[in-house]
């Protein structure tokens, strides 16, 4: 398998993606020219998953200034093209992120923006390879068994960053230090990214695994099937309260019922300093047809009104740990309540 993302030079500049609304069923990818072909895989999902995002955002600036090159844009057209890739999934920290970054040395030409963007998507295997070890340092010190049974939400393997993963990170390091037991793979409704995507690389990766409802995992939970549920994060604000794939809250309320750790492992690219609250971050709902109509003969009745928001919000309360590369934030434990930040200003 190719990357989950890559830029590549030639037959002219483009960005290759892994197409994950083909998965697992077919492996596609699609070659991305434009703008608008990039923001459309994003809205997609075709692309998804915080570090991947973040990495996206990098590579669209650079591919905004390739096509501009090429169409001899002038510079309010740029800068409205560049702001399209950054706003088209208002969750996601790490796509605005990925884009400012890449567009602060754009003043300096398109070969500092290459570089730059190029260095977000080298940084990101580093990072998460060692939140990873972090978060599995951290279960290995609050849980006594030797075979760590874990629920998951959503994906945030390889295919959500760029070949190691957060929170799937966490699982394949414990994998390799032969401390893991059975993972609950939750389907993720509606699009169902945990069992077309995480149950892909859990088989790829040999790792026992099985998938459940959505609607399963409070009674798995509950039923003390697990020892730990671990997720990942499309942001997290100053307090700790973290916006993740919708389905998310429940696990954290149902772990807090049965006294086991809920974490989320993120790289610190995903928190939004500028946030205070969960309550500021914005929830993106999505189209009714992935509601209604996901099989071919629909699954409602025609017209029927849907809710269909692709997050919710974690209060930092109901979280155990936090883990990014910088080291592991206990939110629920702060008294008084602390700043994500001190991860930072500690070093």
């Amino acid at each position: 398998m190719h990357a989950t993302i890559e830029w590549l030079d030639k037959p002219r500049p483009h960005i290759r993606l892994i197409d994950q609304t083909a998965l697992p069923s077919r492996e596609l990818y699609l070659e991305i020219f434009t703008v608008d072909e990039l923001v459309d895989a994003i809205k997609r999902l075709v692309v998804r998953g915080a570090p991947a995002l973040g990495v996206a955002g990098g590579f669209g600036v650079l591919l905004a200034l390739s096509q501009g090159n090429r169409e001899s844009w002038p510079a309010d057209r740029l800068k409205t093209e560049i702001a399209k890739v950054r706003h088209c999934r208002p969750t996601a920290a790490n796509l605005a992120w990925g884009v400012d970054r890449a567009n602060s040395v754009a003043g300096l030409g398109y070969e500092a923006v290459r570089a730059e963007a190029f260095a977000i998507f080298h940084e990101d295997d580093a990072k998460n390879r060692e939140l990873s070890r972090l978060g599995a340092d951290w279960i290995q010190e609050k849980i006594s068994s030797s075979s760590v049974r874990v629920i998951t939400h959503c994906n945030t393997g390889a295919l959500a960053a760029t070949g190691w993963g957060t929170a799937y990170g966490i699982i394949r390091e414990l994998h390799e230090r032969q401390s893991l037991g059975l993972v609950y793979v939750d389907e993720t409704r509606p699009l169902l990214q945990g069992s077309r995507l995480t149950s892909w690389e859990l088989t790829q990766d040999g790792i026992d695994h099985v998938i459940q409802v959505d609607g399963a995992a409070a009674s798995t939970i509950l039923g003390g099937l697990v020892d730990v549920a671990i997720i990942g994060a499309d942001r997290i604000t100053a307090n700790g309260d973290t916006g993740n794939k919708i389905g998310s809250l429940p696990l954290a309320l149902a772990c807090a019922r049965a006294s086991i750790p809920f974490i989320v492992a993120a790289p610190f690219s995903t928190v939004d300093l500028r946030m205070e609250t969960g309550d500021e971050i914005a929830i993106e709902e999505r189209g009714a047809d992935e509601v209604s109509s996901y099989w071919a003969e629909g699954t409602t009745v025609p017209g029927v009104k849907v809710f269909n928001p692709a997050f919710d919000v974690t209060p930092h309360d109901l979280i155990s740990a936090i883990v990014t590369e910088f080291g592991v934030f206990e939110p629920s434990i702060s008294r008084p309540p602390a700043r994500i930040s001190e991860l930072v200003d500690n070093r």
